[in-house]
């Protein structure tokens, strides 16, 4: 019997994520990146405006990717080169704690902890659990004909337009070209393109402090800051702020970073003083602007970034493509009905992940409030919150980080077959 063809368009975590997926499923697959190297393209939200690598910041997974990630005999090796985050804390710039939580209340609550990974670290984890050949560099690709599932004789078609011009053919395509997607105007050319959520995002990594810190989230007026470790010692930070889009620093990103949040509380003037400003990204954030007609049309899969584009406010957005990946693969049987299991596909992750891009943008807002009694209200409320009602940071995240995969995956050794359960701790 044929093998069926699949061809993923992007090599970020969730095209990756996807072609592991679909390789163990029993798809023969072939993943096309623009970029020179797996997760290092433009265009995508991870990407500063000026093009900079987009895997050169840190992910959150909490434990529904993790348990994702399990399905493909992964997740170990994941956990082994990211930083447990034993606790958290959420602050004022003068560094006043209005809440903390801890990794032991992760468990409790979402069956284990949140992990902190370095973009790159995954990425390379992923592709190296890849046949040698799969992917495809310096590869930017445009879809053709989306094709017909009903139709043997009509397969997808996709064009390389790199270089020499060359035409492939697949069984399934799979789209995860980003915020921007083209795949997503070509199926759905009259679908509103994600917005602007009013704010800015910077990130950066920088080598260990002298000090050690406790991974936090400071919120002051019209914006945030985040610090939190890495597993090797280094610090992955982020900040955001509620500015006009498009804008760019005059001098540098980690100047205007400086003239922003300089004052706050340690750590932050210290990430500051050691970060390299060649190394801060900076990126609009943008969100979904509608919920799409659907997931799929013909023979193409949308996912991640591509479809459901959302604030970072959660720390779900590698962490839903990871999921999308997973329910994909396995409803794509590779003998099975494509158009059956496509429509599941969307069935299964259309409202669910609208709803976290929901829930994201809603916190997304607050952390735009300028105004002094506005965030002194907010700090109030936050601070009571806390104190009558435990693990406050956590709470945003139920029913999302306590998501489990299909009860059936795949053994490492035999790639296609359906031979292994989830741990019982992931039942």
């Amino acid at each position: 019997m044929r093998q069926p063809t699949a061809i993923v368009i992007g090599g970020g975590i969730g095209g990756l994520t996807a072609a592991l997926a679909l390789d163990r499923r029993g798809w023969s697959v072939t993943v096309l990146e623009r970029a020179a190297a797996p997760g290092s393209g433009s265009g995508h939200p991870a990407a500063d405006a000026g093009g900079a690598r987009r895997d050169g910041a840190g992910i959150g997974l909490a434990p529904n990717a993790q348990r994702a990630l399990d399905t493909l005999a992964a997740g170990d090796a994941v956990r082994a080169r990211a930083a447990r985050q034993a606790s958290g804390e959420l602050r004022l710039p003068s560094g006043r704690r209005l809440a903390r939580t801890d990794d032991a209340a992760a468990v409790r609550r979402f069956g284990g902890p949140v992990l902190v990974a370095h973009r790159a670290d995954l990425i390379a984890l992923l592709a190296a659990r890849l046949p040698d050949g799969v992917v495809r560099t310096a590869s930017p690709a445009a879809l053709v004909d989306p094709g017909d599932p009903a139709s043997p004789d009509r397969p997808a078609r996709v064009r390389i337009t790199g270089g020499a011009a060359q035409e492939l053919t697949a069984d399934l395509v799979v789209a995860a070209d980003g915020i921007h997607s083209a795949v997503r105007r070509t199926l759905f050319p009259g679908h509103p393109a994600p917005r602007y959520a009013g704010f800015t995002a910077w990130r950066m990594v920088v080598p260990a402090l002298d000090r050690p810190c406790t991974a936090h989230e400071t919120w002051g007026p019209g914006g945030l800051w985040g610090t939190m470790p890495l597993h090797d010692g280094r610090i992955y930070a982020y900040a955001t702020a509620a500015v006009p889009p498009g804008g760019r620093a005059a001098d540098d990103e980690r100047a205007e970073l400086l003239r922003r949040f300089g004052d706050w509380h340690q750590p932050v003037p210290a990430v500051l003083a050691a970060v390299d400003p060649a190394a801060v990204l900076r990126n609009d954030v943008h969100t979904a602007a509608a919920a799409p007609p659907a997931f799929h049309r013909g023979r193409v899969a949308l996912l991640g970034d591509a479809v459901h584009p959302m604030t970072p406010n959660l720390g779900q957005g590698g962490c839903q493509a990871i999921e999308d990946a997973v329910v994909l693969a396995d409803q794509a049987a590779p003998d099975g009905d494509l158009a059956a299991a496509l429509a599941a596909y969307t069935r299964q992750r259309l409202p669910r992940t609208m709803e976290v891009v929901r829930r994201a943008e809603r916190i997304g807002r607050l952390t735009t409030w300028r105004s002094r009694p506005a965030c002194a209200l907010r700090a109030a409320l936050l601070a009571a919150t806390a104190l009558l009602a435990p693990d406050l940071a956590l709470r945003a995240l139920d029913g999302i980080a306590d998501w489990s995969p299909p009860a059936a995956t795949y053994a490492a050794e035999a790639r296609g077959t359906r031979t292994a359960e989830l741990p019982k701790e992931h039942e």
